[in-house]
C-alpha cells in the first residue's frame, strides 16, 4: 500500500485496516463485524479506543518495531556490529548483514509502507475524535494524546532510517498526493510539537499496572530522545529529569534479571502480548535452541567487550556449544514459550536510557560531574565501579560504550548511536566490507519514488 490513498474516505480505511480483523488483547471491546460508518466509530469511546489500541497491535506485530526477525532489533543489529547473520542465501537478514541493501529491498519497503499506513490510521482517528460530539472532553484528550504520540514515534524511526521524509498529518488525498520530503530538522520540529501536545494531553498516571498504554511520561521519554538526537541538550536533560525525578513511578531494578519482566519498576512503556501466556517475539528471534544458529547470534566482539564483573554479560547473554564452537545470543527476554500467564512484554522505553540521555545531554553542556553521576547509576546497577573518564571526550566515549552494553538488540540503538556520535564510518568500515558513508541512510523504496516523483531525489549511494 502506498503513502498516498486515492479515493479513500476516512472511516473506510480505518475500518478496513483495523476493525475487520479479529480482536486481540490490545482491543478491550469486540467491534461489530460489519463495516461501520464514521459516526458510529466516534459516537462511543469504547469503539474509538478499540480502533486506537489495534494500531498498537499492528506496530507490535509488523514493521519496524516488531520483535520478529524482520524488525529493527534484529536487522539493525546485523547491519552494525551487534549480530552475525546465518541462514540460506535467501534470508532477508543477510542483505543487512552483508551491507547489500537496494532500493527494491522488500523489508525496507515494508518499513516505509507499514509505518505510513499506521500513521494514516492515526490521522484518521485524530480527525474522527475532533469531529465527535459524543465522546467526553477527558476521553478526547486521552485519545488525542496517545495518537499524537504514535504519529511522532513512527516518524522518529522513519527519519532516523531514511533521512528527509514526509511528515504526514492528514488523510486528505489532495495534500498527500503532492507530499514532499522535509529536512530532518523540520521533521524533528514536527515530532517535538506532536510530543509536546501529547504530553500536555495525557495523564501522569498509567491506565493499568502493566504500563501498556502511554501516559505523559511515555511521551516525555520519546521527547527526551528526540531533543537529544536533534542537538537540543538542555531540553533533552529537562525531559529526562521529569521522568527520573518520579521515583514513585520509576526506579532502576537492583536485580538485573527483573529488568525485562512485566512488573519491572523501570519500564516506561511496553507492548502487551497478543494473548495471555504469550511472551515476546524478541525471545523467539534471538534464542538459539540448537547449534549451529539458523538466524542470528551475537558477535564475539560484543560479548568480549563487557568489563570484568559486568552482570549484564552473565544475565543478558547466554551461549550454546557444539564441540569446540561457541555461539552467544541475547538473553534479555528469557521466555520464548507459552507460559500460561505472560511474564515478559516487549519494552520500548525504560529508565536506564533516560539516565544515559541525561548524561549525554549534560556532558554536551559542560556539566561533566552531572554526566558522570548519571552514567555511574547505570554502571553500578551492572556491578561495575564508577567510570574513570575525566575529560569531555573521555566521558562521551564511555557513554557510547555504556549504551552498547546496556541497549544491545533493542530497536536499533547501536546504529543510531554510532551515527549521532559520528563514529559510524570509523566503526563499521572495519567490520562491514564495502561500507560507505552513504550507508548511514536506507534507500527510499523504488516503488514509492515511482509512484510519487515528489519524493525524489533518491538518497545518495543508491
Amino acid at each position: 500500500m502506498k503513502l498516498v490513498y486515492p479515493n479513500i474516505k476516512l472511516t473506510a480505511l480505518l475500518i478496513c485496516l483495523y476493525t475487520m480483523n479479529a480482536c486481540d488483547s490490545f482491543v478491550d471491546v469486540d467491534l461489530p463485524k460489519s463495516q461501520l460508518t464514521s459516526e458510529s466509530v466516534f459516537q462511543d469511546y469504547a469503539t474509538a479506543d478499540a480502533a486506537l489500541t489495534d494500531i498498537y497491535a499492528k506496530i507490535r506485530d509488523k514493521g519496524m518495531l516488531t520483535g520478529l526477525s524482520s524488525g529493527l532489533s534484529n536487522q539493525l543489529g546485523n547491519y552494525t556490529d551487534e549480530l552475525t547473520a546465518f541462514g540460506t542465501a535467501s534470508s532477508p537478514t543477510l542483505n543487512f548483514y552483508n551491507n547489500s541493501l537496494l532500493a527494491s529491498n522488500a523489508v525496507i519497503l515494508d518499513y516505509w509502507n507499514l509505518a505510513y499506513n499506521q500513521i494514516y490510521a492515526a490521522n484518521s482517528i485524530l480527525e474522527g475524535i475532533e469531529k465527535s460530539t459524543s465522546i467526553s472532553i477527558d476521553n478526547k484528550k486521552k485519545l488525542k494524546g496517545e495518537t499524537l504520540f504514535i504519529r511522532a514515534l513512527l516518524h522518529f524511526y522513519l527519519v532516523n532510517l531514511f533521512g528527509p521524509i514526509p511528515y504526514i498529518q492528514t488523510t486528505d488525498y489532495k495534500i498527500n498526493s503532492k507530499v514532499v520530503r522535509m529536512s530532518e530538522s523540520d521533521v524533528y520540529q514536527n515530532i517535538i510539537e506532536d510530543l509536546d501536545n501529547s504530553a500536555a494531553l495525557l495523564p501522569a498516571s498509567y491506565s493499568s499496572t502493566d504500563r501498556v498504554r502511554p501516559n505523559q511520561y511515555v511521551a516525555k521519554a520519546l521527547l527526551a530522545r528526540a531533543y537529544l538526537y536533534n542537538g537540543s541538550y538542555a531540553e533533552a536533560s529537562n525531559e529526562a529529569s521529569a521522568i527520573l525525578n518520579r521515583t514513585d513511578l520509576f526506579i532502576l531494578e537492583k536485580n538485573i534479571n527483573q529488568v525485562f519482566l512485566i512488573s519491572s519498576k523501570e519500564t516506561i512503556w511496553q507492548f502487551k502480548s497478543a494473548a495471555s501466556g504469550q511472551n515476546t517475539k524478541e525471545a523467539e528471534t534471538f534464542t538459539i535452541l540448537s547449534a549451529p544458529p539458523t538466524v542470528t547470534a551475537l558477535t564475539p566482539e560484543l560479548v568480549t567487550s563487557f568489563g570484568l564483573g559486568d552482570v549484564r554479560r552473565s544475565s543478558w547473554i547466554k551461549q550454546i556449544n557444539q564441540g569446540t564452537s561457541v555461539w552467544y545470543y541475547s538473553y534479555k527476554y528469557k521466555e520464548n514459550n507459552f507460559t500460561g500467564t505472560s511474564v515478559e512484554y516487549s519494552i520500548l522505553f525504560r529508565l536506564a536510557e533516560q539516565y544515559l540521555i541525561r548524561a549525554e545531554a549534560r556532558v554536551k553542556q559542560g556539566d561533566l560531574l552531572g554526566a558522570k553521576e548519571d552514567l555511574n547509576h547505570v554502571r553500578r546497577r551492572a556491578g561495575l565501579s564508577d567510570t574513570a573518564a575525566i575529560s569531555q571526550g573521555e566521558i562521551l566515549q564511555a557513554l557510547l560504550e555504556e549504551r552498547r552494553w546496556e541497549l544491545f538488540t533493542e530497536a536499533g540503538h547501536r546504529f543510531f548511536d554510532l551515527k549521532r556520535f559520528d563514529t559510524v564510518d570509523q566503526v563499521l568500515s572495519v567490520v562491514k566490507p564495502g561500507w560507505n558513508t552513504t550507508d548511514r541512510l536506507f534507500p527510499i523504496p523504488q516503488n514509492e519514488l515511482s509512484a510519487n516523483p515528489n519524493l525524489l531525489p533518491q538518497n545518495a549511494g543508491y
